[in-house]
């Protein structure tokens, strides 16, 4: 009964985060209760639940005979107390660093729901519940952390714990036995390949699973109408042009280190080249604010921030796993989703991704 309760919180989590994201409108249908039974491996009655618990915030209604529709969202209540007041503001500061790292707050308030579910569970020395966790590390990706936030669509048995550390970070943890997947694009200029080449380097004589989750578009981030007339590479030398960088280590600073070495530009000669962020959001953030010109980072990242995005190349962002691991029951569940029409909607709603190679498994 207890993991009923757990289940129909999550499938009313994820309906909401959709409804939120635009995946459904006013007016249209949800799903039938048959189909989230099955989608889910649960009972008509705890998936009836969930929508119950939709139509009492107000998202959705239900008819006889004309199924579930979409109603609206759901009202904010005012802070009404000092105490209420000071906890709003710990919020959201803690709201705003969760952002930076790329993260929507539709992802913010359905993880806090779920964690204050099992906070309960343990507090009442209830039964916890029977998921297991899968560790990743690796280059930052919005995407990826939709899938971790989301991964009871993928797998019912498994959540995903990730940590964006940056593409070479990951691989090294994964070397080391700490994660059980990676995520990384580490460009070799020589071959003109995607991690190839770095895992031969890391994992000699291992065989390795390169899953691709997706093409992403990469490329020049600047404010709405391009003030600096910033067109390529060769601009970040103008003396005008203030930059901001990723860490070393990243995939998106591997690239643009290959793209400099190419154009023969000297780093010294670009201003704030030391500035360097670890993720896309923020890179998009320093831009937006005015504090940086141009960033090297994704459209999607463009898109989130409102700016102009000068396109530059098609990476491919893999997901890396050990032979032994590759077999197991919640990477060949990752697959099997990464090539469905679900994902493919996501990635269309994100922008600035190329699905037709998403599933595709290389190897070492």
């Amino acid at each position: 009964m207890d993991d009923e309760k757990y289940q129909y919180i999550q499938i009313a989590a994820s309906l909401r985060r959709d409804i939120f994201n635009g995946l459904y409108k006013t007016g249209d249908s949800l799903p039938s209760l048959r189909s989230i039974s099955e989608t889910w491996h649960c009972t008509l009655g705890t998936a009836q639940r969930s929508y119950q618990k939709l139509a009492e915030e107000g998202l959705v209604k239900s008819h006889i005979g004309k199924g579930t529709r979409v109603t609206g969202m759901v009202p904010v209540k005012p802070a009404d107390t000092l105490r209420q007041a000071s906890l709003i503001n710990q919020s959201e500061k803690f709201l705003i660093e969760l952002l930076t790292s790329g993260y929507t707050p539709v992802e913010v308030e359905d993880a806090f729901r779920v964690a204050m579910e099992r906070w309960r569970k343990v507090s009442h020395s209830q039964n916890i519940s029977t998921q297991q966790t899968i560790l990743f590390a690796g280059s930052h990706d919005p995407v990826v952390a939709w899938i971790a936030t989301h991964f009871n669509e993928v797998s019912v048995r498994y959540n995903l714990n990730i940590n964006f550390s940056g593409s070479l970070a990951g691989l090294m943890t994964l070397a080391d036995g700490k994660v059980d997947i990676a995520g990384s694009h580490l460009w070799d200029r020589e071959t003109e390949t995607y991690n190839t080449n770095m895992l031969k380097t890391l994992f000699p004589g291992e065989k390795m699973a390169m899953i691709t989750m997706a093409n992403r578009r990469l490329g020049w981030l600047m404010r709405r109408g391009n003030p600096k007339s910033f067109q390529s590479t060769q601009d970040l030398a103008r003396s005008d042009i203030r930059f901001v960088n990723r860490h070393a280590g990243s995939g998106t600073r591997v690239y643009l280190d290959a793209l400099l070495s190419k154009h023969g530009i000297d780093p010294v000669a670009i201003i704030g080249f030391e500035n360097q962020k670890t993720n896309h959001a923020e890179v998009a953030l320093e831009v937006s604010e005015g504090k940086a010109d141009v960033g090297l980072g994704l459209e999607a990242a463009a898109r989130a921030y409102d700016l102009d995005f000068i396109f530059e190349t098609l990476e491919c962002y893999d997901f890396i796993v050990k032979e032994k691991f590759f077999k197991s029951q919640p990477v060949q569940e990752l697959i099997s989703w990464l090539k469905t029409d679900r994902f493919q909607q996501i990635l269309s709603n994100m922008g600035g991704y190329d699905g037709k190679n998403s599933g595709e498994v290389r190897w070492t």
